[in-house]
């Protein structure tokens, strides 16, 4: 797959819908071809951890569990991608009804979802009727949602009084700029939202925290490892596809992801939030 480097820096500086789209096309088949899974998260590594596909299952049931999805009945995976956590959460819970949302047509076309139905939607106007939903999802797909606020009135709308909204977010400090974050200020394309932006839209917009975990170092460094330590394997799998130039910056952004992650400039968020109650807006 050609990438122009033209196209891929006008896609990482303006970042609109558009841009997103096409980003991932471009470049979501990289993690495909690097696990043969389908699932576009970075994963949760712990010591027994031995390959990206584990470590992106356990994430996922990590965000169903804090998700309380045993508990619901009807559920939303807004930026779903190719359905690799939705497809997870089905299994464990067959008579759950799950809307996975994404902007993204290509993506949902290209997938069998079964009996999960598939809209296609951007977060910031969700298809969905006042009090419907019982949890929103958004497994590392919000730090694209711009503004984020947008999305997260809209989940407020959408979700039932007792309703749960869960995150999985990655995160950069207030401080993070082009000479800290290097590489990684281009090749990562999302918003950089920080803790603070994401604390403040979220009570802005009739949330309340009431879990927060950073897993970060659970995140970043473990995968960065694993690229690392199977370069020449992974090499091989990306160039059937893609030129070595992209390779390349692939992997000089998990050397510096890694490195911005011990320096603490990056994190990523697991959020549990609930509705404030209307007299305490």
């Amino acid at each position: 797959m050609l990438i122009n480097p033209i196209d891929l820096l006008l896609w990482t500086f303006r970042r609109n819908e558009n841009d997103v789209v096409k980003l991932y096309d471009a470049l979501s088949p990289i993690m495909e071809v690097s696990t043969g899974g389908d699932m576009l998260n970075f994963g949760y590594w712990d010591n027994s951890t031995l390959h990206p596909i584990d470590a992106q299952k356990r994430l996922s049931y990590m965000i169903g569990e804090m998700a309380e999805i045993s508990t619901a009945n009807v559920i939303t995976d807004v930026g779903s991608g190719i359905l690799g956590p939705a497809k997870i959460w089905s299994s464990q819970h067959p008579s759950l009804q799950i809307s996975s949302v994404n902007v993204n047509f290509s993506q949902l076309a290209s997938v069998d979802s079964g009996s999960i139905s598939k809209l296609n939607s951007t977060a910031r106007m969700l298809p969905f009727s006042n009090s419907s939903i019982d949890r929103v999802i958004a497994l590392e797909s919000a730090q694209h949602f711009k503004p984020i606020g947008d999305f997260f009135s809209e989940s407020n709308r959408i979700l039932k009084d007792d309703g749960i909204l869960v995150l999985a977010i990655p995160t950069a400090t207030d401080d993070s700029s082009l000479s800290n974050l290097g590489i990684l200020k281009f090749t990562w394309s999302s918003e950089h939202y920080s803790q603070k932006n994401i604390t403040t839209e979220l009570s802005k917009n009739g949330f309340e925290i009431i879990e927060s975990n950073d897993i970060g170092k659970d995140v970043y460094s473990p995968l960065a490892e694993y690229y690392i330590n199977n370069r020449s394997e992974l090499q091989k799998k990306i160039l059937s596809r893609y030129s070595k130039y992209v390779e390349k910056i692939l992997f000089e952004s998990m050397k510096k992801m890694q490195s911005a992650s011990e320096n603490k400039l990056i994190g990523y968020l697991m959020l549990k939030c609930k509705k404030l109650a209307l007299d305490s807006r």
